[in-house]
């Protein structure tokens, strides 16, 4: 099916609107195992600022039973660069104008046994359009088998689509979630890409549909298994600890971040990455 960039675009928005409402009811579903609670996301909706136009909403758990914060960030904007970011954006130099839309999650847990996850797709157009995204997992206490489940599960996805994806985007994440001023890896990997064109719509889109199924799948499964092992105050340290190399990463590093500030976004929807407590 040949599609024209309009349809590409309404399609990857709606895509990234329906997986957030998956994400949400799963995780409610979580918290009411735990607290036997009817625990549910507040929705949020922001319009951009500035030159840009759309928005988005956010939806946050907050002080939950599993979920200390939950932030899940759905938007869709379009505009003008800044001028100092155009050359940072392949096919914005020439022409600044731009059209985006994505879903962000990050999960900070109130069990340390239990890591934080991070997720985000989006779909991007300049003079040239691409997908990116990806998952990783953080984890404050080392577990070796739920790193390699964690892997195993993500390359069987990959493999589906191309053999040379797992070990491709595996790599930009080692090298992209990684601290250089304290020469130490975020947390325990996964998977990144960014400019992703094939020059095959169809099967990217697919890709990247099933880079956030899997996501879902396995964050799932993984809190599940965990959510209800007893912890104590050392644990909750070391989890302390950990959160403020994630706050490092994000207010340095992370380009979703910096892409946001940049093409006027909402600001709690920005940060909602920040866990509630960290500790230096």
């Amino acid at each position: 099916m040949n599609l024209n960039l309009e349809e590409k675009k309404f399609i990857a928005k709606n895509w990234f609107e329906n997986l957030r409402d998956s994400i949400c009811k799963e995780f409610e579903r979580i918290e009411y195992l735990k607290s036997k609670k009817k625990i549910s996301f507040k929705r949020k909706k922001w319009n951009a600022g500035g030159n840009s136009k759309g928005g988005g909403t956010f939806a946050l758990i907050e002080n939950g039973s599993v979920f200390e914060k939950v932030g899940v960030n759905i938007s869709t904007v379009s505009g003008k660069f800044n001028k100092e970011f155009r050359d940072k954006i392949p096919g914005a130099l020439n022409n600044p104008i731009f059209w985006a839309s994505g879903i962000s999650i990050v999960a900070h847990m109130k069990n340390p046994k239990v890591p934080a996850f991070h997720f985000n797709t989006r779909f991007i157009v300049t003079s040239r359009s691409w997908f990116g995204g990806g998952m990783d997992m953080t984890p404050c206490i080392k577990d070796l088998n739920q790193k390699k489940y964690f892997h195993q599960e993500i390359k069987k996805m990959c493999d589906l689509h191309n053999k040379n994806y797992y070990y491709q985007h595996k790599k930009n994440c080692d090298q992209y979630f990684y601290l250089p001023h304290r020469q130490e890896p975020r947390g325990d990997g996964g998977i990144f890409y960014d400019y992703f064109n094939s020059n095959n719509w169809n099967k990217d889109f697919n890709y990247t549909k099933d880079v956030g199924m899997t996501f879902l799948k396995l964050s799932s499964k993984i809190i599940r298994k965990k959510m209800l092992l007893k912890w104590n105050e050392k644990d909750k340290e070391k989890q302390l600890i950990k959160r403020g190399r994630y706050v490092e990463f994000n207010l340095l590093y992370d380009r979703g971040t910096k892409f946001g500030l940049n093409t006027n976004g909402n600001i709690e929807a920005i940060f909602m990455s920040l866990p509630p407590l960290a500790k230096w």
